[in-house]
């Protein structure tokens, strides 16, 4: 069986600690929690961090590697898997394995071992895209993705806690900085302007578009600029800018050969008093009823992955318009991750609206999977 091959580095009773560890009850943080936390960086402070999560990484790092292990499908046993596999345990083992944190020095070099283990795993959602790839290939084509829904359950889950870890890795390792940006705990902006995040993402997704198709579509965007709410800019922009470039490539498709100019796409930044919703519309011709469910699978895509099988693992860095199918399922859960939520509304024959709700309470403890 590949997955023995693969486990020739770990020992029974290594495996035995991890699944110790996947038993035990994860502790979520509320964004609030984060920011209050956060706003005093004291080195008494910075010490309780790192002793909580020094306990807690290990539990949702361990949860992981196990269920990458029991996947439908002989995914498990996929090269790319294997692989994330690996990540996940190296990873358990060097959290396991560093000693108990006593003082500053301990705590700065745990931070320094955290700060690797997020490295590590920068590649993981193209990897596992590689190893769901692999698993189509050598599947019966009449199989009907839709009986692949556990997949997509589990990924959900997976991708879920790795924005967790990765949230209060780099939460933890930003509040080093000695001098943070005005307004910022760690990754957190206590006055984050969602009209000014959202014009940054579409610059950003505008000019992928002109790059690829030669012009791009107008964006207006509507909302007071100065309103601010507390949140994670660069999760918001992630967001942003994958609708943006959804609807571009949408309208731009659409109207390529059209003499007419292509309608703009039009940004809608709305504060209420539970959430703040952020509507992306489009005149790009829609989706069909039929194909809505699908948008939110990670196993449609037509697109290339950017790890594909034959493509240099050095080159990662390009983005496409059409990304690795990835953006929609993926936007969701980063706006699930804070409560909230991400839906979308097309009429067919006209473009989508996309809304996406942001909690503004930031009360709501992370999701567990």
């Amino acid at each position: 069986m590949a997955a023995k091959k693969a486990c020739h580095s770990f020992s029974k009773t290594f495996i035995e600690e991890v699944q110790k560890w996947g038993c035990m009850k994860q502790t979520g943080v509320s964004l609030r929690y984060m920011m209050e936390f956060g706003s005093k960086p004291t080195d008494r402070n910075l010490l309780i961090s790192a002793q909580f999560l020094h306990k807690e990484l290990p539990i949702r790092i361990a949860r992981r590697a196990i269920e990458l292990e029991t996947l439908p499908y002989g995914l498990s046993h996929k090269p790319a898997v294997l692989k994330v596999r690996d990540w996940y345990l190296d990873s358990f083992r060097d959290l396991r394995s560093f000693p108990e944190i006593k003082d500053v020095n301990d705590e700065r070099e745990f931070t320094q071992m955290i700060k690797a283990i997020k490295v590590r795993h920068n590649n993981v959602v193209p990897m596992m895209a590689l190893g769901v790839q692999q698993l189509k290939k050598g599947m019966d084509p009449k199989i009907v993705y839709e009986d692949l829904d556990e997949i997509h359950q589990f990924l959900d889950r997976f991708y879920m806690s790795r924005i967790g870890i990765r949230m209060l890795i780099g939460q933890h390792v930003e509040l080093h900085n000695p001098n943070p940006p005005p307004h910022c705990v760690g990754y957190i902006h206590t006055k984050m302007s969602p009209v000014e995040v959202a014009q940054n993402a579409s610059e950003d997704a505008r000019s992928i578009c002109l790059r690829e198709y030669g012009s791009a579509p107008e964006i207006n965007i509507y909302g007071d600029p100065n309103f601010t709410f507390p949140y994670v800019p660069t999760h918001l922009h992630l967001m942003v800018f994958e609708l943006v470039k959804n609807s571009l490539r949408a309208v731009q498709e659409r109207f390529m050969d059209s003499d007419k100019v292509a309608p703009p796409i039009r940004i809608i930044v709305a504060e209420g008093i539970e959430d703040v919703t952020i509507k992306v519309s489009d005149e790009g011709g829609g989706i069909p009823r039929s194909g809505l469910p699908k948008i939110f699978t990670y196993l449609y895509s037509t697109a290339r992955n950017p790890l594909d099988e034959y493509s240099d693992l050095g080159t990662t860095d390009a983005v496409t318009m059409a990304g690795y199918g990835y953006g929609l399922p993926i936007s969701r859960l980063y706006a699930r991750y804070f409560g909230g939520d991400l839906q979308m509304i097309s009429m067919e024959g006209y473009g989508t609206d996309a809304y996406l709700h942001l909690s503004r309470l930031g009360d709501s403890q992370e999701p567990l999977p």
